[in-house]
């Protein structure tokens, strides 16, 4: 899938409230998300202004078939790191955060 169209579905995804959480340890400082410090319109922020440049991708730990995106980003003057996966028809965030 083209970074694009991982976009466009990603924040396709936050729109329309279409997210999970991977669980995992140090949740309160690897994801922001879920822990309400911020929020869907935040990471729609971030990831919308990101760039193909910004943007990588590799097989999950757990299951080589599943694709793990990425985005290192700077925006609003903090550097931002955001991890995720699509189980159609939701977006699984595993990290985000600063």
């Amino acid at each position: 899938m083209s970074f694009k169209a991982t976009k466009k579905k990603v924040l396709d995804c936050l729109k329309g409230g279409l997210i999970q959480h991977e669980d995992r340890e140090d949740i309160d400082v690897k994801n922001l998300l879920e822990i309400g410090q911020v929020t869907t319109v935040d990471v729609s922020n971030i990831i919308g202004r990101s760039s193909g440049n910004e943007y990588s991708h590799s097989p999950h730990h757990l299951d080589s078939s599943i694709d793990v995106h990425i985005i290192k980003t700077r925006h609003s003057g903090k550097n931002w790191y955001v991890k995720w996966y699509f189980v159609d028809p939701d977006t699984v965030f595993i990290s985000v955060h600063n």
